[in-house]
C-alpha cells in the first residue's frame, strides 16, 4: 500500500487496512485453462506446451491468449518468446468464460506467465518482462 496514503489517512484519523492480494489457480479443462475478469469484458486462455488434441499453439507453446470485448473486440497473444502481439481483426470472437473469475487484486500464475487483475485492467507478463495491459480505456503490448 502507498505509504503516503497511509500517513495521510492516519493524520485524518482514518483507519486503513491494506487489501490482501491473493493468488488464484484454475483447473485445466481439455488441456486449457480459462479465466475472465470480474467485469466479464476480458477473458484469457492458457494453452500448455504441445497444445491440445484440437489446438497446436504457435511456436509449440505455451501460449496465453486474452480477448477484450468492448469498446472494440481485440485479441492479445503472449507466446513463449518475443514481444506480445495485438490483433484488431478477430474473426472468431468468443469471450468470456464465466466459470473462473480472477478477482480484482488477485494474481494467476502458470509457468512463466503471470496475470494481475485490477479494477483498472488486466496485466499479463512473461518471466522475461514482455506482456500486455488490457482495459476498456487503453491497451499496451510490450
Amino acid at each position: 500500500m502507498n505509504t503516503r496514503l497511509v500517513l495521510l489517512a492516519a493524520l485524518c484519523g482514518l483507519s486503513v487496512t491494506p487489501a490482501l492480494a491473493g493468488q488464484q489457480s484454475f483447473s485445466a479443462e481439455g488441456g486449457l485453462i480459462e479465466f475472465s475478469t470480474p467485469s466479464g469484458n476480458i477473458g484469457c486462455t492458457y494453452v500448455p506446451a504441445g497444445g491440445t488434441d484440437v489446438y497446436e499453439p504457435k511456436f509449440g507453446g505455451p501460449e496465453l491468449q486474452c480477448d477484450r470485448i468492448e469498446p472494440a473486440y481485440l485479441r492479445f497473444f503472449l507466446y513463449k518468446t518475443g514481444k506480445a502481439v495485438k490483433f484488431t481483426n478477430v474473426g472468431d470472437a468468443s469471450c468470456c468464460s464465466a466459470n473462473n473469475v480472477l478477482q480484482y487484486g488477485n494474481t494467476w500464475k502458470k509457468g512463466a506467465f503471470t496475470c494481475i487483475s485490477e479494477r483498472t485492467g488486466l496485466t499479463c507478463t512473461r518471466g522475461d518482462g514482455h506482456g500486455f495491459f488490457i482495459s476498456k480505456a487503453k491497451t499496451k503490448v510490450y
